[in-house]
């Protein structure tokens, strides 16, 4: 595969994508791990000039994820000098087997912007891009090591869509399209990291008046079968 050519990309964007998923209880983000390096990476990528930068971001994640449609929220521009560390880039692209010359256009100095993506995870067929060898799923509170300024990128998001929780709605983008009290009640105790109480959280939850009810979810014990909730459009 030939090198990305300058004068098909804007210079000195680029954008990385903090995309959570939601299983077992669990808060995931979407980790790449770059071929013969040992690094770790948000998943993100750069503008071709003749594509708007949310295209840009939804393309990046279309390839890495099959998913089309994807909840994005722009959050953060990172543009501090500490980031620039063209020693990173150069290391990554030739552990891939590329020759650079000084002057290529990755190793200069990128202002990146962030987004988080809000994914169900049970549709998601993970993909590599052609620099990594995995990418995969990581607990959100036992994250490896991340290049550059990326941990610092996740913290930003975590405090957006905490901040976000409620205005935004953003369970209805980590659950199937029904759901029960407790199953949204745990992407909330996830997302926060906190034990809610029950009563309160579904007081809270049905006095917001964002909620419709549906059929009780049968298991084989009838009385205590749960209601299915989703989301109002």
């Amino acid at each position: 595969m030939p090198l990305p050519e300058a004068n098909s990309y804007l210079s000195h964007i680029a954008y990385d994508s903090v995309v959570f998923g939601f299983s077992k209880g669990k808060l995931k983000i979407l980790l790449m791990e770059y071929h013969a390096t040992g690094w770790f990476a948000l998943p993100g990528g750069f503008v071709l000039r003749d594509e708007n930068l949310d295209d840009a971001v939804l393309r990046g994640l279309r390839e890495r994820t099959g998913i089309a449609e994807i909840y994005l929220e722009q959050f953060h521009t990172f543009g501090s000098v500490a980031r620039f560390q063209p020693a990173v880039m150069k290391t990554i692209l030739e552990a891939n087997g590329y020759t650079l010359p000084e002057d290529y256009w990755l190793l200069d100095r990128f202002v990146t912007v962030a987004y988080y993506a809000l994914i169900d995870y049970e549709k998601v067929t993970l993909n590599p891009d052609s620099l990594s060898d995995s990418m995969a799923w990581y607990d959100v509170n036992a994250l490896p090591e991340l290049i550059l300024d990326h941990r610092q990128i996740v913290e930003k998001a975590l405090q957006t869509l905490r901040f976000n929780l409620d205005r935004k709605l953003i369970g209805g983008n980590l659950l199937p399209e029904k759901f029960t009290m407790n199953e949204l009640q745990a992407v909330y105790e996830a997302i926060l990291g906190e034990k809610l109480r029950r009563t309160s959280f579904q007081r809270k939850m049905l006095s917001m008046e964002i909620l419709e009810r549906h059929e009780k979810r049968f298991s084989g014990k009838n009385h205590k079968a749960p209601y299915l909730y989703s989301f109002k459009q």
